[in-house]
């Protein structure tokens, strides 16, 4: 059963229409899917010269990142705050993100990681076909973090 947006507004920091997602609609302990539409909203924030570069799809992957993040804090843990650290071997397939008519697809898939830093792999589709790809550092609690640490994720 999906987990509509109502869900994700109440589990993300991310609110109003930066909130991209729409719904979680599989998910187990190593990955997420999640749908969105927003990227063919012409309000959609992360619009710039009247267009959503497919960059952007980075900013949706991470949503997935936090919300696969939400589904695996424990009912009595407080949820961390997760920051993007860094995104390597990102491979665009498509210039922008607003022309794309079906909706879009979200994938990431937890590769490696401890109780403060995770490296995810990701991919954003839409009808089959794959609009970006990539992978991703995300660090949970930055102060705690030793350089080493950081180095370990490559």
């Amino acid at each position: 059963m999906p987990l509509e947006r109502a869900w994700l507004l109440a589990h993300l920091p991310h609110q109003g229409s930066m909130c991209l997602l729409d719904a979680v609609t599989a998910w187990d302990a190593q990955r997420i899917r999640c749908t969105a539409t927003s990227h063919r909203e012409a309000d959609n924030p992360l619009r710039a010269h009247d267009r959503l570069g497919a960059a952007c799809g980075i900013e949706y992957a991470a949503q997935a990142m936090a919300a696969h993040g939400a589904l695996l804090t424990s009912a009595n843990s407080a949820s961390r705050a997760g920051y993007l650290a860094s995104v390597r071997g990102a491979e665009l397939h498509v210039a922008r993100l607003d022309d794309i008519a079906a909706d879009l697809d979200v994938e990431a898939e937890r590769l490696s990681g401890d109780g403060n830093a995770i490296l995810y792999g990701f991919r954003v589709s839409a009808d089959g076909r794959e609009l970006l790809s990539g992978r991703a550092a995300v660090i949970l609690d930055a102060a705690l973090l030793g350089a080493n640490k950081l180095g370990n994720l490559k």
